[in-house]
């Protein structure tokens, strides 16, 4: 059974959702926005229950979803993601990326009524956690072993090993962990990512990290800088989320931005994870092919098409 979110008459076409927004304060200690209404623990939710899980409970207020959360201040960490996914999404109670990332906000924002407090809390906890799976292994899991942290930590060991002196420019860095990373161990890095929200979430509490980054909203097909303007270029973990053709072109503008070495991770999939935003599966002979248009516009470029935690293509100019 999925939820969704209807009109307010048989034929009324809801108006689009606005964007999301990371700092909207606060109603009655819930985060609301105009798809879903985010409960903290504790805090029951409006409207008939449709399911209850071992963390949540969904409803449906009106044109609304309603999501009440048992789940503790530590626990508001990335592993969220695997948490959502396995209780909510994979089961079909929601459906949609849109809606899934709505929901983790919420589940961020409902913790602390101080935006900036409530997303330093998620980031720190998250970057602990990496840390804690990458010194203990794969036993570093959350308890219930939903979590999504130690699937890519040693995707993150794996690229952060492979970025050669100078300056980085990862694309579409999401939340911007492995930017994080890398600028705290000394590296010029830039994180860009299509949303400007989470570009300016990002800028905004890499500071109070204590963190110097560089963040920039734009198409990773159409980034605006110069060619050659970073030693590394990374892209990982984002040609699954683009359609064929643009993940094309993305391959193509990251290797007229390195200067030096390009570097592509991505999961090797049975099945594109729609929760995640994923909206096909890439192949080591998909790689292997992108790697070869890369030697090949490039005189004396070499490259190399490996698996370590997915698949990874390495070019170097």
């Amino acid at each position: 059974m999925s939820l969704v979110v209807i009109g307010a008459g048989p034929h009324a076409v809801p108006p689009p959702a606005r964007p999301i927004d990371p700092f909207a304060a606060l109603v009655e200690g819930a985060y609301v926005d105009d798809l879903v209404a985010v409960r903290p623990a504790g805090e029951p939710v409006r409207g008939a229950v449709r399911a209850t899980t071992a963390h949540f409970d969904v409803a449906r207020d009106g044109g609304r979803v309603e999501i009440g959360h048992r789940v503790p201040t530590h626990r508001l960490d990335d592993d969220l993601a695997g948490l959502v996914e396995h209780e909510l999404f994979g089961p079909g109670w929601l459906r949609g990326t849109d809606l899934f990332e709505r929901v983790l906000t919420g589940l961020v924002r409902s913790s602390d009524p101080d935006p900036d407090a409530a997303w330093e809390g998620f980031y720190r906890h998250t970057l602990t956690r990496i840390e804690a799976v990458l010194h203990d292994g794969p036993g570093g899991r959350t308890a219930d072993g939903h979590g999504s942290i130690a699937d890519y930590a040693p995707v993150y060991e794996r690229a952060e090993s492979l970025v050669g002196p100078g300056s980085v420019l990862e694309l579409g860095s999401c939340f911007g962990f492995l930017s994080l990373r890398l600028a705290a161990a000394g590296r010029r890095t830039t994180a860009s990512d299509l949303s400007a929200g989470t570009m300016r979430l990002l800028d905004r509490i890499a500071p109070r990290l204590g963190v110097s980054l560089e963040c920039g909203a734009a198409d990773a097909a159409r980034y605006p800088a110069p060619a050659r303007c970073a030693d590394t270029v990374l892209a990982i973990h984002l040609l699954e989320h683009l359609e064929p053709d643009h993940g094309d072109r993305v391959v193509t503008e990251a290797l007229r931005l390195t200067r030096r070495r390009l570097v592509v991770a991505v999961p090797l999939e049975d099945v594109a994870t729609e929760a995640y935003g994923h909206v096909r599966t890439v192949s080591l002979d998909d790689l292997a092919a992108w790697g070869a248009s890369c030697a090949a516009a490039v005189p004396g470029a070499s490259y190399e098409v490996s698996e370590h935690h997915g698949g990874w293509l390495v070019v170097n100019r």
